[in-house]
C-alpha cells in the first residue's frame, strides 16, 4: 500500500503520522494520481491543529501537489493516464498516490516541472487573484506585503513588481529583508527591531497605502489599518500568528475596505481556476517570475517540515517528496 501522512487528533506537528493507507480506484468524476511532488502551506498548520476544522478524523492534511495521472474515474474526459497534473486546494496531499476532482486539476505545459508545480500552484494563485482581482495593482499602487520573505510573499514581490508598483514588505530578519528586495521588494521593515506603521508612514511621506495585504492576522491587527489611506483596502488572508478577533465596523476609520478572500471562492469554477493558473504559468514560463524552492523534505518528514514553517525558519516555498 502506498504511504501517507495522517492527522487522528488535532495537535502539534507530532500528530502528524505517516503510515499506510489504502487507496480506492477513482469514482467518476475522479482522477488518480501518483504524486511527484507535494507543497507545504500554513493552511495545512491550520487543518493541523484544529484552528480550521476537518470533516472528520483520521485526515490527510495537505492541499497542493504534481504528478502523473495513473487512473481516471468513469466520466473524465479531460485527462488520460500519462497526463502531468498539479492541484492547488484540495484536502488529502500528503499521500503518495491521492485521488482529486477532475474539475480541480490543470495540466502542467512543458517547462514547469513537478516540483515547481507543487511549490507554487496555491501560492501562485493566491497572488494572482489578490493583485489582479482582489485589488488591481498597477504602477500607480502603494502596497504593503506583510511577510515579504515568504511563499506567497517572495512570488507577491515578484509580481507586483513586474506590475510597477510600489511595495513595502515587512520580515523578521535582516537576510529576509535582502531576500525581499533582491525579488523586487521597494522597501523593507524588519519588524523585530521596527514598527512598521511608522516605518510605512515614512515611506510614503504620511500618505498610507492603498492596500494592505496581511497573511499574519493577530500580530499585525489592527495596526495594519493605520497604514492605509483613506478609502483603503485591507486584505486578510492568512492568520499565521492567529486570528484575527472580532472589531467593530467603526475600526474602519477613514472609509475603510475590509476583505476575507479565498482562493476557493476565486476558483470557484473550471474556467476560473484555467484562467487563474494559465496566468500564473505564464509569468513563470516569461521568467517575470522565478519559484524559490528553499526547502524540500521527505514525506515521511512532514512534521519537521511543520517545525520550521511555524518557527519562521523557512523562506520561500516548501515542498514534501513523497
Amino acid at each position: 500500500m502506498p504511504f501517507a501522512v495522517r492527522v487522528h487528533a488535532n495537535g502539534g506537528p507530532e500528530a502528524l503520522v505517516y503510515e499506510e493507507v489504502p487507496v480506492a480506484d477513482p469514482s467518476p468524476g475522479e482522477v488518480l494520481l501518483r504524486q511527484r511532488a507535494i507543497g507545504v502551506n500554513f493552511i495545512d498548520v491550520y487543518h493541523r491543529n484544529g484552528l480550521y476544522k476537518l470533516p472528520s478524523l483520521p485526515a490527510i492534511i495537505g492541499s497542493e501537489g504534481a504528478g502523473d495521472v495513473i487512473g481516471v474515474g468513469p466520466g473524465v474526459s479531460r485527462f488520460k493516464v500519462g497526463d502531468r497534473a498539479a492541484y492547488a486546494g484540495s484536502i488529502g496531499g500528503y499521500a503518495e498516490v491521492r485521488a482529486v476532482r477532475a474539475e480541480r486539476l490543470v495540466k502542467l505545459p512543458d517547462g514547469i516541472d513537478y516540483d515547481t508545480a507543487a511549490a507554487m500552484l496555491l501560492r501562485g494563485m493566491t497572488v494572482r487573484y489578490l493583485l489582479r482581482e482582489t485589488y488591481r495593482v498597477g504602477p500607480e499602487t502603494t502596497m504593503l506585503l506583510h511577510a515579504a520573505a515568504g511563499g506567497v510573499g517572495l512570488i507577491a514581490c515578484q509580481w507586483a513588481h513586474a506590475l510597477g508598483a510600489t511595495i513595502i514588505g515587512t520580515v523578521s530578519s535582516d537576510e529576509k529583508a535582502a531576500l525581499a528586495m533582491e525579488n523586487g521588494c521597494t522597501y523593507t521593515i524588519n519588524t523585530t527591531r521596527d514598527d512598521f506603521v511608522s516605518g510605512v508612514r515614512e515611506y510614503t511621506n504620511g500618505n498610507g497605502c492603498d492596500v494592505v495585504y496581511d497573511s499574519i492576522g493577530k500580530d499585525t491587527f489592527p495596526q495594519s489599518l493605520d497604514c492605509l489611506k483613506p478609502r483603503g483596502l485591507w486584505v486578510s488572508f492568512g492568520n499565521s500568528s492567529g486570528a484575527v478577533p472580532p472589531f467593530p465596523l467603526t475600526a474602519l476609520k477613514g472609509s475603510l475596505f475590509a476583505t476575507r478572500p479565498t482562493l476557493l471562492a476565486y476558483t470557484a469554477t473550471s474556467r476560473d481556476l484555467e484562467d487563474n493558473a494559465s496566468e500564473l504559468f505564464e509569468m513563470v514560463l516569461s521568467k517575470q517570475i522565478r519559484i524559490a524552492i528553499n526547502h524540500r523534505y521527505p514525506l515521511s518528514r512532514a512534521a519537521d517540515a511543520h517545525r520550521d514553517l511555524e518557527a519562521r525558519r523557512t523562506t520561500g516555498s516548501i515542498i514534501l517528496m513523497p
